[in-house]
């Protein structure tokens, strides 16, 4: 599978690129599309950099997944032996705001790519699935087969798309799919070259974080510390975005297993990390005091989430490897070569935009 052709939906975004860049140094030939909606080209040119001779084997479209004859052309030119698929909105309170927003962006979108996939006889899909789709989950940890119950639009279209993607398997066992339903991605790339740069206001902890430890922000607000955990903050499994794209890769390779139908697997670390706990670790690794102003809960926020990841072990041999204070040395050092992301004054002197390259 290493020669064949590798189709990277949303893969100009946070996960997405990191996952390209493993995909181009294992030896595969990768082929982004994205909107670049929350996402930036230029994160597409230091992949190649970073990927050095294999850096030629990408080629990126600045493409709308729901824009058919678009996505059509693409399969046309080329004959993909699988689909890794990341692309979609992905703000919890923007999806409650804008439901049909959400609905016709990732819905419509994968329906599209789904239909543009069969009728090219390419069935075999890598889904970005999300720990979202368990809601607030009445026993840790999440395993595969735990009550599914999504809280907010947002996790709604993920469920969705994996009942969409379990009926098209029903209807047609040639699919191959793999679900990945990841926990909480952070870090970034060893060399600071790439990393999280959110659009407008980020929706998850870490990045707040290093706002903050940068001057962005002046504090760091805390939802709630009056749960029942080890200091009264909330607790998510965190993932370094390293080891989750390398879990790509190993979907990938499973999917050459002909016993492979439709699978669900649990991406994380396995343990739990509190607001605290993580606030502590970044001041460790950046050496930077991150002041805190504390807030009472949000509505809907689980109290303490972390996956089982024996399934992904066993059958992907796959593992997470990085630590939290891995995560936290990695996250400051993109930071703090990139304060304002890939908008920094001198990621704008190579910001060539012309939606289309190879």
């Amino acid at each position: 599978m290493a020669t064949k052709a590798i189709l990277v939906t949303g893969g100009a975004g946070y996960i997405g690129s990191h996952t390209v860049l493993q995909l181009l140094v294992s030896g595969f030939k990768t082929v982004v599309i994205d909107n670049l909606n929350n996402s930036s080209e230029i994160a597409m040119r230091r992949v190649k950099e970073l990927a050095g001779e294999f850096g030629n084997n990408l080629s990126f479209h600045k493409v709308d997944l729901r824009d058919k004859p678009a996505l059509m052309q693409i399969f046309d030119t080329t004959m993909f032996e699988a689909v890794i698929h990341f692309s979609g909105l992905k703000a919890v309170g923007e999806s409650v705001q804008k439901p049909l927003l959400y609905y016709n962006n990732n819905l419509i979108g994968t329906i599209t790519l789904l239909e543009v996939m069969a009728a090219h006889g390419c069935k075999n899909l890598v889904f970005s699935s999300s720990a979202t789709v368990y809601g607030w989950p009445k026993e840790v940890p999440c395993t595969e087969e735990s009550p599914l119950s999504a809280l907010n639009p947002y996790g709604r279209t993920k469920l969705f798309i994996e009942e969409i993607c379990r009926d098209i398997y029903r209807a047609d066992p040639e699919w191959k799919m793999i679900l990945l339903r990841y926990f909480n991605p952070i870090g970034a790339h060893p060399s600071g070259y790439i990393g999280e740069d959110p659009h407008g206001v980020p929706n998850n902890l870490m990045p707040f974080i290093q706002q903050v430890a940068v001057g962005k922000r002046p504090v760091l607000t805390v939802f709630g510390n009056d749960y029942n955990t080890v200091d009264g903050t909330g607790v998510r499994d965190y993932i370094h975005v390293v080891d989750l794209a390398e879990g790509h890769i190993a979907a990938l390779h499973k999917l050459e297993d002909s016993k492979i139908g439709y699978e669900v697997f649990n991406l994380g670390t396995g343990k739990g990390t509190s607001v605290f706990q993580m606030v502590a670790a970044f001041e460790k690794a950046s050496g930077k005091k991150i002041p805190l102003v504390i807030a009472d809960r949000r509505p809907g926020d689980a109290e303490i989430v972390y996956a089982s990841t024996e399934k992904a072990e066993r059958e992907l041999n796959w593992k997470a490897k990085y630590s939290i204070d891995d995560m936290c040395r990695d996250q400051w050092n993109w930071v703090s070569k990139n304060p304002y992301g890939y908008e920094s004054p001198e990621s704008n002197n190579n910001n060539a935009d012309n939606g289309c390259y190879t």
